[in-house]
């Protein structure tokens, strides 16, 4: 299958994961707002994901394809080593998980700053120890999705969080439908609604992990505990684990930096804190999500089996073109998100609990964090290509440029911004840390793997960014049309994104029509082919 029939058929499936994401964050955002309740369960919520990460995430993730590629190559296909690798990460997440649950408080104290008030974080502690045991199937779904990955079958892996997401949903409606108090707060909220969203959350990760076994049984793989760990072929694994856990620090690290000042402006300025960050943070993801993850998926073990049989010039190929694909879509989403980001958000999250002012917020959030989208996506994808060559060290050492840039940044923006606009400049840093981090691993990248002069990947985007400009334009021109005849509320909203958004898209694929973008036209000649059989 070649790399852009594979990524067609992820983008399906994470598109599904997405859109079904969408719908999960808005209902949250509506049940719970951005502001008490809200603080405590997104400080909750993202603890599992930080241990998780910590512990053995970030190996996992940077790690186990290369690993797996290569462990294909034995006898048995390397079902054993997959056992054996699964059976650590059970182990090892098991034990975690039991230990986490009772050092909940220290957790939450960690994370969130000192100015959160008593309530939000007993709350906060409450969710956590519903929330912690998470970290457990994390991992074996890691695993499961790796092996699936290298096995050619990337769709279940993607398919998987829509059944997560699906479970949310339902959790919030049935929140909804519990009795509770008039006004929701971390003082108010009952026992039985806190423990619907504990159950209910740590449920879809659940789900979202049992969904993979059909899959994994449907490629003759058989789940076995083995417990035969030494001189099991697991060395390679700590060797590079051992730089993989210094990445995975720096960038906890700054998480901490930036969780402690977003609680501390959710504290200072009310609405417009971490819980915004977060909603913001969660949109943005989406193009990423969609076009980058998807390439690296794909990339990945077609890159890792280029450097095993040392062939680098081909592994810088498929680099190059997976650049090219990412550029031509997420440049012009980017710009999207700058100019309509607080019609989107106003749709998404203007229900509820959270008003109007507050959604075009986090839409505001959502134009600062899109200046970092493609730097970010690019940084993301280059280094699966240290990884694919089993270098964990080069990655970790310009990680630590990026994040200190991040926390350099956010620390001087937090301090000389007013209030209402520090968590501002917390989403600003973000996106100069990944500026910092394409710019270094680009260079360091071209000394190991040297660049191909015929690649064309810097051309690619001077070519996107000036097709996308004159769109993005009329895109401006039809939003403030419709905000000024229909106002800012879900209508007018909805008209800014209909009209605004087609501008975009339809101005974008025209301009680089005409500039002969090629990744362009291979991305919209499908469906442009579909269209015209059907007419």
């Amino acid at each position: 299958m070649s790399l852009l029939s594979s990524t067609r058929a992820m983008v399906v499936g994470t598109v599904a994961s997405r859109v079904t994401g969408f719908l999960r964050t808005a209902v949250l955002a509506a049940v719970l707002g951005v502001q008490g309740v809200a603080v405590a369960f997104n400080v909750a919520n993202t603890a599992p994901n930080i241990i998780y990460d910590l512990l053995l995430g970030g190996v996992l993730t940077s790690t186990v394809v290369p690993l797996l590629v290569r462990a294909a190559k034995e006898s048995d296909g390397g079902q054993a080593y997959t056992q054996r690798l699964l059976s650590l990460t059970l182990i090892v997440l098991g034990a975690a998980s039991v230990l986490l649950v009772v050092l909940a408080p220290q957790l939450v104290d960690l994370y969130a700053s000192s100015k959160v008030s008593a309530e939000d974080r007993h709350l906060a502690v409450l969710f956590a120890r519903f929330f912690l045991p998470q970290v457990l199937f994390y991992g074996a779904g890691a695993v499961m999705g790796a092996y699936l990955n290298t096995r050619g079958s990337f769709s279940p892996p993607m398919w998987a969080p829509v059944l997560n997401n699906v479970v949310v949903i339902i959790t919030g409606l049935v929140f909804l439908l519990v009795p509770g108090p008039a006004e929701l707060t971390s003082g108010t909220i009952t026992s039985t609604q806190i423990g619907v969203l504990g159950v209910g959350v740590t449920l879809g990760i659940v789900a979202q992990t049992v969904a993979l076994m059909p899959a994994l049984r449907a490629l003759g793989f058989s789940f076995r505990l083995r417990l035969d760990l030494r001189n099991a072929g697991l060395g390679p694994a700590v060797r590079l684990a051992k730089w993989t856990l210094l990445f995975v620090l720096c960038n906890q690290l700054a998480f901490l930096v930036v969780v402690r000042l977003a609680t501390g402006s959710s504290a200072v300025s009310g609405d417009r804190g971490y819980p915004s960050y977060v909603y913001a943070y969660l949109l943005w993801q989406l193009p990423h999500a969609v076009v980058a993850v998807s390439l690296i998926t794909a990339l990945l073990p077609a890159m890792s089996r280029a450097a095993a049989d040392g062939r680098t010039t081909v592994l810088r190929g498929q680099l190059d073109r997976g650049l090219r694909l990412t550029l031509s879509v997420l440049i012009p989403a980017a710009i999207g998100y700058v100019v309509l980001g607080r019609s989107v958000a106003t749709l998404v999250f203007a229900h509820g609990q959270t008003s109007t002012e507050q959604a075009r917020f986090i839409g505001l959030l959502l134009g600062v964090f899109a200046l970092g989208l493609v730097p970010f996506s690019a940084y993301q994808l280059q280094l699966r290509a240290f990884y694919a060559l089993q270098d964990t060290r080069t990655p970790t050492l310009i990680n630590l440029a990026v994040n200190g840039s991040l926390i350099v940044a956010d620390v001087v923006l937090y301090a000389v911004l007013p209030a209402n606009l520090k968590v501002v400049g917390l989403a600003a840093g973000q996106s100069l840390s990944y500026v910092v981090g394409i710019i270094v691993c680009s260079s360091v990248l071209a000394r190991r793997v040297p660049r191909n002069p015929t690649a064309h990947v810097a051309r690619t985007a001077v070519r996107c960014l000036v097709a996308a400009t004159p769109a993005a334009l009329l895109a401006l021109l039809a939003g403030l049309a419709c905000t000024a005849l229909f106002g800012t509320g879900l209508f007018g909203a909805a008209a800014t994104l209909g009209s605004g958004g087609a501008a975009l898209t339809v101005g974008y694929v025209l301009v680089a029509s005409r500039l002969r973008v090629p990744e362009v036209a291979e991305i919209t000649g499908p469906l442009v082919r579909r269209l015209s059989r059907s007419a």
